[in-house]
């Protein structure tokens, strides 16, 4: 998985724009892309590959890494007792 950021809309599809195409012209078939209207997430799933374009406060507001980190959203803090 390949998390990155663009600066802006136009940004952000240019940048997926250019990824479709440099997937393609490796020989890579089937490439899905959501979100390229908008622009503010664009989602390139290539099989074994799954690159994230995000605009930086939408990256900030998903925060898909820390899907990632290990901790698991309820897991409270252990205090030991005594």
């Amino acid at each position: 998985m390949v998390v990155a950021t663009g600066r802006s809309q136009r940004h952000v599809g240019a940048l997926a724009e250019h990824i479709v195409e440099a997937l393609k012209q490796r020989g890579v078939k089937n490439i899905r892309v959501e979100g390229l209207p908008a622009c503010d997430w664009v989602l390139i799933d290539a099989s074994d590959v799954i690159v994230h374009v995000f605009q930086p406060e939408v990256r900030g507001f998903y925060n898909i890494e820390k899907m990632w980190s290990g901790v698991r959203p309820d897991a409270s803090p252990k205090l030991p007792r005594g």
